[in-house]
């Protein structure tokens, strides 16, 4: 691997995800559905709880900050501020890409990687935060087992999430297009690697068709990352050279993918109650993550947003973190539920709305 240009192309990601011209805001669903205003909630406010299970842990919320960042100079500090206020909140983490680690290992290079240690020394700061790591599944085909071991280890992961980034790798310039095994790939980690696994999007969702496919897997969650936010055909198209092949793909493929909505309704209906619904793409407010957890969700994502509140500072962050807590807080005491799961379990708590 070029490292130069590996660390080049993970800072350009950040500076174009926080572009709003590489967000397929608006297109996630979210505004169709409505959900049903109890006007007399036999409760009161303060009797409402976020509590949750993540992976059949206990949570303190139903959230998490998917994975944003790594392998460039102005990541570990992100993921600093991130890790820190998500442990004193009760929020789950993904971390950045881990595929330098991976390289690393597969090199016989050992823990000796500069970002092995970057998490190592964030992960003594955070002892209690669920953390989660991260590998694309086209570098999972060529993974050994205990390479994958070594990377969980590395960051004392809860579980170990793979990415499935298809429309990604087929316009980044470098990219790894190479998914073929990918499924046998996956049902292997699945059955030997001893900690959880969680199969992710980026941003174009997962179709009916998909997720049948993948119901008797053995995966631990499904996050569905739908099409409404950051969307990374756009961000790789940006990349490149603008009469480039990539460019002009890009510019076609600019709305490719399942919603946000869409994806979780289809997780609900496909998936095994032993599978967790995980909801992200394009989540904005406490009501957004309210209207997912309605429709299925047992844990909602946040990325852009968490990225630009964690870019203003420690202090910003918790702001943002806090008000997200309390418009779910809201939503769930104006339908009349106490709990996440109560409000995932009510009949009839939400519509269709008009657009």
């Amino acid at each position: 691997m070029d490292m130069q240009q590996f660390e080049g192309r993970k800072k350009a990601h950040i500076q174009l995800a926080l572009d709003p011209a590489n967000q397929a805001g608006g297109r996630g669903g979210l505004d169709t559905i409505h959900l049903v205003h109890e006007a007399l909630p036999d409760l009161d406010l303060n009797e409402v709880q976020l509590q949750s299970q993540i992976l059949k842990r206990f949570s303190k919320t139903p959230y998490f900050v998917a994975g944003i960042t790594a392998g460039h100079a102005l990541a570990p500090q992100i993921n600093r501020t991130l890790a820190e206020a998500c442990q004193e909140r009760g929020w789950a983490m993904g971390v950045g890409s881990q595929r330098r680690d991976l390289e690393a290992f597969q090199a016989g290079l050992g823990t000796s990687s500069v970002e092995v240690d970057h998490w190592r020394l964030l992960r003594k700061d955070v002892p209690r935060l669920a953390l989660f790591a991260n590998i694309g599944i086209s570098q999972l085909v060529t993974a050994s087992l205990d390479d994958l071991k070594r990377l969980v280890d590395s960051v004392e992961a809860q579980a170990l999430v793979i990415h499935a980034n298809a429309l990604q790798e087929a316009i980044q310039t470098e990219g790894t297009p190479q998914f073929k095994n990918s499924t046998a790939a996956l049902k292997k980690v699945c059955s030997e690697l001893g900690v959880p696994v969680v199969l992710k999007e980026t941003g174009c969702g997962f179709s009916h068709a998909t997720l049948r496919r993948l119901r008797d897997f053995g995966l631990a969650a499904i996050d569905v990352s739908g099409m409404g936010g950051t969307h990374w055909g756009r961000i790789e198209g940006a990349r490149a050279h603008p009469e480039s092949i990539f460019a002009i793909t890009s510019r076609t493929f600019a709305n490719w993918g399942e919603l946000t909505v869409d994806a979780v309704r289809a997780a609900r209906s496909e998936l095994s109650s032993s599978t967790e619904i995980w909801a992200s793409g394009g989540v904005r407010t406490g009501l957004d993550a309210a209207k997912l957890i309605a429709l299925g969700a047992h844990q909602v994502g946040f990325a852009k947003p968490a990225l630009e509140a964690a870019l203003e500072g420690p202090e910003a962050l918790r702001k943002w973190m806090e008000a997200r807590e309390y418009e779910l807080k809201v939503a769930l005491f104006c339908t009349g539920t106490k709990t996440p799961q109560a409000l995932r379990e009510k009949e009839g708590v939400w519509t269709t709305a008009a657009v």
